[in-house]
């Protein structure tokens, strides 16, 4: 019995192992990978405008508004201010606006920015552009002047430089926790987990996704062909059911390590072209590798991966018994699609619940969906790191699939028996629910 499921088990990895496409569809895995890594890096040596220095041409009709908005501007420069690069040029402008003008249509990437006297305010601005601003830049600029009416509202009022100064300085917030293990590092780093952990369950999301369909598709077109009778023939559908689930796992559980290590030659490749200021460089990824060690982010991981991959494990377990029970209700591969789209719905459901649980923080909804199978893994482990789970939950989901596994096992494996050879879907579910109540 264990040599025919060992067989079973090579036969199928060798099935997807063994061709064009796995070779293909992981160089391809491969290349994407490395650019989306280096996507800036990609973008910048194919060259463009977009790094470029902007000029900024100033006339200050007014006679005090100039250093003042350039001084604001340089304050603001560490800031994304008015490119994406952040390097701009001002210069003061002698000549008249329709100097100007004529200067920006010679350069059209040339912005201008007028002073002039106003009887009713401050003074009047206008900006002009050849080019619409984005909501960003245009944010940022006007947000400039305004400060710079506000400086000269203030100087107007008389006001001390020493006070004005330290109206300019900035306040210090002392943050106090009446939770004892709640910090100020601590809240940093759980905010930027929340923003990065749902995009590190993609790969699971996808991957689960790939294990239905190659189980489901492996199922079908062993039934298509007719093979299905002489596998059933010489081994028992419980050894073919868990061939086709410990198959498509392991081969998943490949795929993943390969994805891996594409990750880690994108990132590889990453820092040995580094652009200068690239927020992955060496220094930065030892910064970030310090700050999380001395706010005890790296102890939280210690415990988080391995609850993480278990409950993942355990949940892509679940999927291909799932994938398997239903391949063998179906009569083609067209059919099993159709009963595919709700798990892969299902699955988007937890992965944007995810993505929304740092913004409804509390939610109840979503802790209790956290629970479900198939959701868990990847709602669970999401709420652990971003403070609204804990360890409790994640055991919790982690002994519901495997509740689940075991409720798949015992009676999927009586409608794998019933419909692995059914070729027919008249009265299908009736023969389904029969084969539930067999002892």
């Amino acid at each position: 019995m264990k040599s025919k499921l060992n067989y079973l088990i090579h036969v199928s990895i060798m099935r997807k192992v063994k061709t064009k496409w796995f070779v293909i569809a992981n160089v391809l895995l491969l290349l994407a990978i490395i650019a989306l890594a280096n996507i800036d890096t990609i973008i910048t040596r194919f060259g463009g405008d977009f790094d470029r220095t902007q000029q900024i041409l100033v006339i200050d009709n007014t006679g005090f508004s100039y250093e003042i908005f350039k001084g604001i501007a340089e304050e603001d420069s560490e800031i994304p201010t008015f490119t994406t690069s952040d390097e701009y040029e001002m210069t003061l402008f002698e000549g008249s606006y329709d100097d100007a003008i004529e200067k920006i249509e010679e350069d059209t990437s040339i912005w201008l920015i007028l002073f002039d006297e106003s009887e009713d305010e401050i003074f009047d601005v206008t900006v002009v552009t050849n080019d619409y601003l984005s909501t960003i830049r245009q944010q940022t600029l006007y947000s400039a002047i305004n400060n710079v009416k506000v400086t000269l509202a203030l100087l107007e009022s008389d006001i001390d430089m020493e006070e004005l100064t330290e109206i300019y300085s900035p306040v210090e917030i002392e943050r106090v926790y009446l939770e004892e293990e709640r910090t100020q590092e601590r809240e940093s780093t759980d905010a930027l987990m929340g923003v990065l952990f749902p995009f590190l369950i993609l790969p699971f999301f996808m991957l689960s996704i790939f294990l239905i369909q190659m189980i489901g598709a492996e199922v079908n077109d062993e039934k298509s062909t007719r093979g299905m009778e002489i596998i059933i023939s010489n081994v028992s559908p419980t050894i073919h059911f868990f061939s086709k689930v410990i198959a498509g796992n392991l081969f998943i559980f490949g795929q993943a390590i390969l994805l891996f290590i594409y990750g880690l030659m994108g990132l590889g490749l990453r820092l040995l072209t580094k652009p200068d200021g690239d927020f992955l460089d060496v220094g930065v990824i030892r910064e970030t590798y310090q700050s999380l060690q001395e706010t005890g982010a790296l102890d939280r991981f210690i415990f988080i991966i391995p609850l993480t991959l278990l409950l993942m494990a355990l949940t892509l377990i679940a999927y291909s018994l799932l994938a398997g029970i239903l391949a063998s209700m179906t009569t083609n591969i067209e059919d099993f699609q159709q009963l595919q789209t709700p798990i892969v719905f299902l699955s988007l459901g937890g992965f944007y619940l995810a993505m929304l649980a740092p913004i409804f923080a509390g939610s109840t909804f979503i802790q209790v969906i956290s629970y479900i199978p198939f959701l868990s893994a990847i709602l669970a482990p999401s709420l652990l790191v971003i403070g609204q789970g804990s360890i409790l939950d994640v055991l919790i989901s982690t002994v519901i699939i495997c509740i689940t596994i075991f409720v798949l096992i015992k009676y999927g494996l009586k409608v794998y028996k019933v419909g692995i050879l059914n070729y027919s879907s008249n009265d299908l579910w009736k023969k389904m629910f029969k084969a539930l109540k067999t002892k």
